[in-house]
């Protein structure tokens, strides 16, 4: 763990905090993940906490449009002690790779990708998550620039969107979590 996070230090990207990453660790053990699709692959850190709780024949599917991203979460998911077949590296624009992916497929989906895409990820996480699974973003807070009041960036006015949606769908049973920079959870019924 503390190499991804040394290696994402390093490359100038962020990784989810130590309370997310317990977060998103419990949230797997909860729904006995066997399959998990991650967007954003980063350097491996949430990842790691990810197959942390899964079950043991569980297998992660991580989307990332960097392929030297995934080459690092490859070797921190190894180092970790985690067998090549527990995760599916899949380079790629999420956009053009989850429609790839299997209806109904997946125990849980971790949104951790470009915030300006993140209702349509919410569009693929619901046609890929079986009934009970469940889907969670990265950043709900923005820094706290989704409660302010003065003018904000697109990214995060596209947050502010999913945050309505996700609170107004019958579809969902929602949470956010405050942990790390905000976890916006939602069961899907």
């Amino acid at each position: 763990m503390r190499w991804a996070r040394d290696r994402a230090r390093e490359a100038g990207l962020p990784s989810v905090s130590p309370g997310t990453g317990a977060a998103l660790r419990m949230l797997a053990a909860t729904v006995d993940a066997k399959a998990v699709a991650e967007i954003g692959t980063g350097t491996g850190v949430s990842g790691i906490h990810l197959l942390h709780g899964m079950r043991p024949d569980g297998v992660l599917t991580t989307v990332d449009p960097e392929p030297d991203r995934q080459q690092f979460a490859r070797e921190a998911f190894r180092a970790a002690g985690f067998a090549g077949n527990r995760a599916r590296f899949i380079p790629g624009r999420a956009l053009d790779v989850l429609p790839r992916l299997a209806d109904g497929g997946y125990d849980l989906v971790f949104c951790d990708g470009d915030r300006v895409e993140s209702l349509e990820y919410l569009a693929e996480s619901l046609r890929l998550l079986r009934p009970g699974g469940l889907v969670c973003f990265e950043g709900a807070f923005a820094d706290g620039r989704t409660v302010d009041s003065g003018p904000q960036p697109v990214e995060v006015l596209h947050l502010r969107e999913l945050l309505r949606t996700v609170r107004e769908s019958s579809e969902l049973v929602t949470s956010l979590l405050p942990v790390g920079d905000g976890l916006l959870c939602a069961v899907k019924r």
